[in-house]
């Protein structure tokens, strides 16, 4: 679906949530009721400062008119999951193609006497990882956090940290990196 036609179904969307008319939605963000009946009828492309002040105007962020809706849940088998694997370490990356997306979802397999180090990852970004199965030693900032099967960590990942399986059975655990703004 192209852009204009995201927008288009998103404002009209939100408009009748909010149950406004053309007029109350021009007064409210400063556009004309001529280019919101354009941009709703995906006759225009609306520039970005249009868009923030339509955003301002419905009280959402501007993400809210520029994300494609989902329609029905998405399911990902994991044998249709990108996998990329490293010695001893299986990566499952769970996420779809979106540019409107701040997050990407991976599942992690690591083998008994597995490592896996990352260099860090891109600026602002944080890790949130939970261990699913087996036992999980993280190696960030100099000190060691060891992580059992229901075990939680959230770190800032732009630094370099390693993944660790000292166990006695392969370490699972589900890892979201986060992207800020």
């Amino acid at each position: 679906m192209q852009l204009n036609e995201i927008i288009a179904m998103n404002l009209k969307r939100l408009r009748a949530e909010r149950n406004l008319s053309l007029g109350k939605l021009s007064e409210l963000s400063g556009v004309s009721k001529v280019m919101l009946s354009q941009i709703e009828k995906g006759e225009s492309s609306p520039t970005i400062n249009t868009l923030w002040k339509i955003a301002a105007g419905l009280q959402v962020s501007y993400t809210k008119l520029i994300d494609e809706q989902i329609e029905a849940p998405l399911v990902i088998r994991k044998d249709e999951s990108a996998l990329v694997e490293h010695e001893g370490y299986r990566v499952y990356h769970y996420s779809t193609a979106n540019p409107a997306r701040d997050f990407e979802f991976f599942n992690s397999e690591l083998d008994v006497n597995g490592s896996f180090t990352s260099e860090g990852h891109g600026h602002n970004t944080h890790e949130y990882v939970l261990v699913t199965k087996g036992e999980m030693i993280l190696l960030y900032g100099g000190e060691e956090y060891v992580l059992k099967e229901g075990d939680f960590i959230h770190f800032d990942c732009t630094q370099p940290h390693t993944y660790l399986n000292r166990g006695e059975i392969m370490t699972e655990f589900t890892n979201i990196v986060y992207y800020i703004g």
